[in-house]
Protein backbone atom coordinates (compact mmCIF):
# COMPACT_ATOMS: atom_id res chain seq x y z
CA UNK A 1 0.00 0.00 0.00
CA UNK A 2 0.86 3.45 -0.95
CA UNK A 3 -1.17 5.23 0.62
CA UNK A 4 -1.70 5.37 4.92
CA UNK A 5 -3.97 6.92 7.21
CA UNK A 6 -2.27 8.81 10.08
CA UNK A 7 -4.77 8.83 13.19
CA UNK A 8 -6.39 11.56 14.47
CA UNK A 9 -6.30 13.09 17.85
CA UNK A 10 -10.16 12.67 17.88
CA UNK A 11 -11.07 9.58 16.42
CA UNK A 12 -14.86 9.76 17.27
CA UNK A 13 -14.87 12.73 14.97
CA UNK A 14 -16.76 11.93 11.38
CA UNK A 15 -14.34 12.52 8.73
CA UNK A 16 -15.33 15.49 5.93
CA UNK A 17 -12.33 15.21 3.60
CA UNK A 18 -9.10 13.97 3.41
CA UNK A 19 -5.37 15.74 2.63
CA UNK A 20 -2.87 13.92 0.87
CA UNK A 21 0.87 14.67 2.05
CA UNK A 22 4.06 13.68 -0.60
CA UNK A 23 7.16 13.68 1.31
CA UNK A 24 10.30 15.30 -0.02
CA UNK A 25 13.40 13.86 -1.41
CA UNK A 26 14.97 11.03 1.00
CA UNK A 27 12.11 10.83 3.82
CA UNK A 28 8.90 8.98 4.26
CA UNK A 29 5.69 9.45 4.81
CA UNK A 30 6.34 9.66 8.84
CA UNK A 31 7.65 13.33 8.21
CA UNK A 32 3.88 14.76 8.49
CA UNK A 33 3.27 12.19 11.63
CA UNK A 34 2.66 15.27 14.18
CA UNK A 35 0.71 17.08 11.73
CA UNK A 36 -2.94 15.73 12.71
CA UNK A 37 -2.33 17.65 15.66
CA UNK A 38 -2.40 20.64 14.24
CA UNK A 39 -5.56 20.16 11.80
CA UNK A 40 -9.02 19.78 12.47
CA UNK A 41 -10.00 15.89 13.04
CA UNK A 42 -12.68 16.41 10.28
CA UNK A 43 -9.80 16.22 7.88
CA UNK A 44 -8.38 12.90 7.23
CA UNK A 45 -4.58 13.36 6.98
CA UNK A 46 -2.94 10.45 4.94
CA UNK A 47 0.25 10.07 3.70
CA UNK A 48 2.08 8.77 0.31
CA UNK A 49 4.60 6.21 1.06
CA UNK A 50 7.49 5.67 -2.01
CA UNK A 51 9.03 2.69 -2.46
CA UNK A 52 12.85 2.16 -0.56
CA UNK A 53 11.84 3.94 2.64
CA UNK A 54 10.25 3.30 6.28
CA UNK A 55 8.29 0.18 5.69
CA UNK A 56 8.84 -0.07 2.19
CA UNK A 57 13.04 -0.42 2.78
CA UNK A 58 13.55 -3.56 1.03
CA UNK A 59 11.91 -1.91 -2.24
CA UNK A 60 14.35 -0.39 -4.68
CA UNK A 61 13.78 3.48 -4.76
CA UNK A 62 12.57 4.39 -8.13
CA UNK A 63 14.13 7.07 -10.20
CA UNK A 64 11.68 7.98 -12.52
CA UNK A 65 8.63 10.63 -11.67
CA UNK A 66 6.38 8.93 -14.23
CA UNK A 67 7.46 5.41 -12.74
CA UNK A 68 6.28 6.85 -9.58
CA UNK A 69 3.01 8.53 -10.83
CA UNK A 70 2.11 5.37 -12.57
CA UNK A 71 2.43 3.22 -9.01
CA UNK A 72 0.66 5.36 -7.08
CA UNK A 73 -2.66 6.19 -9.15
CA UNK A 74 -3.99 2.94 -8.23
CA UNK A 75 -3.32 3.79 -4.69
CA UNK A 76 -5.50 6.25 -4.26
CA UNK A 77 -8.57 4.53 -6.06
CA UNK A 78 -10.07 3.23 -2.29
CA UNK A 79 -9.32 6.96 -0.72
CA UNK A 80 -11.51 8.99 -3.02
CA UNK A 81 -14.75 8.56 -1.91
CA UNK A 82 -14.36 11.88 0.31
CA UNK A 83 -12.99 15.45 -1.11
CA UNK A 84 -9.96 15.19 -0.93
CA UNK A 85 -7.07 18.01 -1.29
CA UNK A 86 -3.05 17.48 -2.00
CA UNK A 87 0.11 18.68 -0.54
CA UNK A 88 3.24 18.33 -1.42
CA UNK A 89 6.99 19.93 -0.57
CA UNK A 90 9.58 19.92 -2.56
CA UNK A 91 9.84 16.65 -4.65
CA UNK A 92 6.56 16.06 -3.49
CA UNK A 93 5.09 19.13 -4.97
CA UNK A 94 6.04 17.39 -7.78
CA UNK A 95 4.58 14.24 -7.22
CA UNK A 96 1.64 15.64 -5.97
CA UNK A 97 0.64 17.63 -9.11
CA UNK A 98 1.42 15.07 -11.36
CA UNK A 99 -0.77 12.67 -9.35
CA UNK A 100 -3.38 14.86 -9.71
CA UNK A 101 -3.21 15.35 -13.57
CA UNK A 102 -3.42 11.74 -13.87
CA UNK A 103 -5.92 11.15 -11.85
CA UNK A 104 -8.15 13.42 -13.57
CA UNK A 105 -6.81 11.79 -16.88
CA UNK A 106 -8.35 8.26 -15.77
CA UNK A 107 -11.45 10.13 -15.09
CA UNK A 108 -11.25 10.90 -10.86
CA UNK A 109 -12.55 14.58 -9.97
CA UNK A 110 -10.02 16.89 -9.02
CA UNK A 111 -8.66 17.70 -5.91
CA UNK A 112 -10.76 20.69 -4.05
CA UNK A 113 -7.11 22.42 -3.57
CA UNK A 114 -3.39 21.50 -4.22
CA UNK A 115 -1.07 22.98 -1.94
CA UNK A 116 2.58 23.15 -3.48
CA UNK A 117 5.43 24.00 -1.41
CA UNK A 118 9.22 25.18 -1.55
CA UNK A 119 9.38 23.47 -5.53
CA UNK A 120 8.98 25.68 -8.68
CA UNK A 121 5.99 24.05 -11.45
CA UNK A 122 7.54 20.68 -13.18
CA UNK A 123 7.37 22.64 -16.52
CA UNK A 124 10.31 25.11 -15.51
CA UNK A 125 14.19 24.61 -15.12
CA UNK A 126 15.86 25.86 -12.13
CA UNK A 127 19.18 27.23 -12.67
CA UNK A 128 21.03 24.44 -10.87
CA UNK A 129 23.13 22.36 -12.41
CA UNK A 130 21.92 18.58 -11.85
CA UNK A 131 23.89 16.66 -8.78
CA UNK A 132 22.39 13.22 -9.01
CA UNK A 133 25.54 11.93 -10.84
CA UNK A 134 28.33 13.41 -8.28
CA UNK A 135 30.28 10.98 -6.45
CA UNK A 136 29.07 10.43 -2.86
CA UNK A 137 31.12 13.18 -1.29
CA UNK A 138 30.61 15.65 -3.51
CA UNK A 139 26.84 14.53 -3.69
CA UNK A 140 26.43 14.97 -0.48
CA UNK A 141 28.35 18.57 0.03
CA UNK A 142 26.14 19.41 -3.01
CA UNK A 143 23.00 18.48 -1.24
CA UNK A 144 23.96 20.17 2.14
CA UNK A 145 25.08 23.78 0.23
CA UNK A 146 21.54 23.42 -1.58
CA UNK A 147 19.24 22.39 1.31
CA UNK A 148 21.21 21.64 4.60
CA UNK A 149 18.95 18.98 4.61
CA UNK A 150 20.74 15.96 6.09
CA UNK A 151 21.25 16.23 9.73
CA UNK A 152 24.69 16.29 11.67
CA UNK A 153 23.45 13.18 13.25
CA UNK A 154 23.24 11.24 10.40
CA UNK A 155 26.51 12.73 8.84
CA UNK A 156 28.24 11.57 11.26
CA UNK A 157 26.83 8.16 10.95
CA UNK A 158 28.42 5.80 8.00
CA UNK A 159 25.87 3.07 7.80
CA UNK A 160 22.62 5.94 7.98
CA UNK A 161 24.59 7.59 5.40
CA UNK A 162 25.04 3.94 3.73
CA UNK A 163 21.11 3.74 3.35
CA UNK A 164 20.52 7.54 3.06
CA UNK A 165 22.53 8.79 0.17
CA UNK A 166 20.76 5.51 -2.46
CA UNK A 167 17.56 7.14 -1.42
CA UNK A 168 18.39 10.45 -1.81
CA UNK A 169 20.33 9.74 -5.38
CA UNK A 170 17.63 7.79 -6.57
CA UNK A 171 14.83 10.73 -5.40
CA UNK A 172 17.62 13.86 -6.87
CA UNK A 173 17.42 11.55 -10.28
CA UNK A 174 13.52 10.92 -10.65
CA UNK A 175 13.44 15.04 -9.87
CA UNK A 176 16.42 16.37 -12.45
CA UNK A 177 15.66 14.41 -15.10
CA UNK A 178 11.73 14.99 -15.20
CA UNK A 179 10.66 17.99 -17.60
CA UNK A 180 7.36 17.73 -18.89
CA UNK A 181 6.14 19.62 -21.74
CA UNK A 182 3.82 22.48 -20.50
CA UNK A 183 0.33 21.36 -20.54
CA UNK A 184 -3.17 22.54 -20.18
CA UNK A 185 -3.81 24.20 -16.94
CA UNK A 186 -5.85 22.58 -14.03
CA UNK A 187 -9.16 24.02 -12.84
CA UNK A 188 -8.59 23.48 -8.92
CA UNK A 189 -7.22 25.95 -6.78
CA UNK A 190 -3.36 25.87 -5.70
CA UNK A 191 -1.99 27.49 -3.26
CA UNK A 192 2.08 27.99 -3.35
CA UNK A 193 4.21 28.33 0.13
CA UNK A 194 7.68 29.20 0.84
CA UNK A 195 10.22 29.75 2.70
CA UNK A 196 11.88 33.20 2.70
CA UNK A 197 15.26 32.99 2.40
CA UNK A 198 14.54 29.66 0.31
CA UNK A 199 17.40 30.87 -2.35
CA UNK A 200 16.48 27.59 -4.72
CA UNK A 201 12.76 28.55 -4.91
CA UNK A 202 12.22 32.62 -5.08
CA UNK A 203 9.04 33.67 -5.34
CA UNK A 204 9.10 33.98 -8.78
CA UNK A 205 8.95 30.43 -8.80
CA UNK A 206 5.88 30.08 -6.10
CA UNK A 207 4.53 33.11 -8.44
CA UNK A 208 4.64 30.67 -11.65
CA UNK A 209 1.95 28.01 -10.41
CA UNK A 210 -0.92 31.05 -11.14
CA UNK A 211 -0.14 29.96 -15.09
CA UNK A 212 -0.66 26.27 -14.05
CA UNK A 213 -4.73 26.40 -12.90
CA UNK A 214 -7.59 28.44 -14.39
CA UNK A 215 -8.57 28.81 -10.74
CA UNK A 216 -7.59 31.06 -8.31
CA UNK A 217 -3.72 30.94 -7.11
CA UNK A 218 -2.24 32.12 -3.70
CA UNK A 219 1.49 32.94 -2.71
CA UNK A 220 2.10 32.59 0.82
CA UNK A 221 5.85 33.08 1.87
CA UNK A 222 7.11 32.38 5.76
CA UNK A 223 10.27 33.14 7.46
CA UNK A 224 12.86 30.35 6.68
CA UNK A 225 14.75 28.68 4.43
CA UNK A 226 13.79 25.21 2.20
CA UNK A 227 12.82 23.46 5.18
CA UNK A 228 10.57 26.52 6.40
CA UNK A 229 7.83 24.24 7.03
CA UNK A 230 9.31 22.35 9.77
CA UNK A 231 10.16 25.71 12.00
CA UNK A 232 6.58 27.33 10.91
CA UNK A 233 4.58 24.07 11.34
CA UNK A 234 1.88 25.80 13.05
CA UNK A 235 1.24 28.75 11.16
CA UNK A 236 1.32 26.83 7.78
CA UNK A 237 -1.44 24.36 8.86
CA UNK A 238 -3.03 27.29 10.57
CA UNK A 239 -3.46 28.79 6.89
CA UNK A 240 -4.11 24.90 5.63
CA UNK A 241 -7.48 24.75 8.11
CA UNK A 242 -8.18 28.65 7.18
CA UNK A 243 -8.22 27.85 3.49
CA UNK A 244 -9.84 24.33 3.47
CA UNK A 245 -12.37 25.43 6.43
CA UNK A 246 -15.62 25.98 4.11
CA UNK A 247 -15.44 22.06 3.12
CA UNK A 248 -15.35 21.07 6.34
CA UNK A 249 -18.54 22.04 7.41
CA UNK A 250 -19.80 21.02 3.60
CA UNK A 251 -21.94 17.50 3.69
CA UNK A 252 -19.47 15.31 2.30
CA UNK A 253 -22.44 13.36 0.56
CA UNK A 254 -22.23 16.19 -2.39
CA UNK A 255 -19.25 14.91 -3.35
CA UNK A 256 -19.77 12.45 -6.16
CA UNK A 257 -23.15 14.13 -7.04
CA UNK A 258 -20.82 17.55 -7.61
CA UNK A 259 -17.32 15.50 -8.65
Amino acid sequence: MCVSRLRSRQPGTPVRARLFCFPYAGVGGSVYRLWPNGLPASLEVCTVQLPGREQRLREPAKTSIVELVRELVPAFQPFLDLPFVMFGHSMGAVLASEVTRALADAGNPLPQHLFVSGRRPPHITGSESPMHGLDDPAFVAELNRRYRGIPAEVLEQPDLMALFIPILRADLTALETYLPARRAPLSCPITAFGGLDDCLTPREHLEAWKGDTTGPCNVRMYPGDHFYLNTQRSRLLADITATLEPMLVEPSSLWRARA
